[in-house]
């Protein structure tokens, strides 16, 4: 569940609100938006990284063999 605490998340959150927030945090934390901050860069990168946890996870739900 950590990748939906980086976005504050709840646990039964659905894929949208997941986009939302994920959007929400890379127009904040950007390295374009906030250059030479490492911090920001930092918590982009993890926002990044919990994106692509929770987008393949909803991937693999949807998932149906062909």
């Amino acid at each position: 569940m950590r990748a939906l605490e980086i976005f504050d998340l709840e646990p039964d959150a659905d894929f949208e609100a997941t986009k939302k927030a994920w959007r929400a945090l890379a127009k904040e934390t950007h390295p374009d938006v906030k250059p030479g901050d490492a911090a920001a860069a930092k918590r982009f990168a993890a926002g990044q990284a919990a994106f692509e946890v929770l987008k393949q996870a909803e991937d693999r739900k949807s998932w149906k063999p062909a």
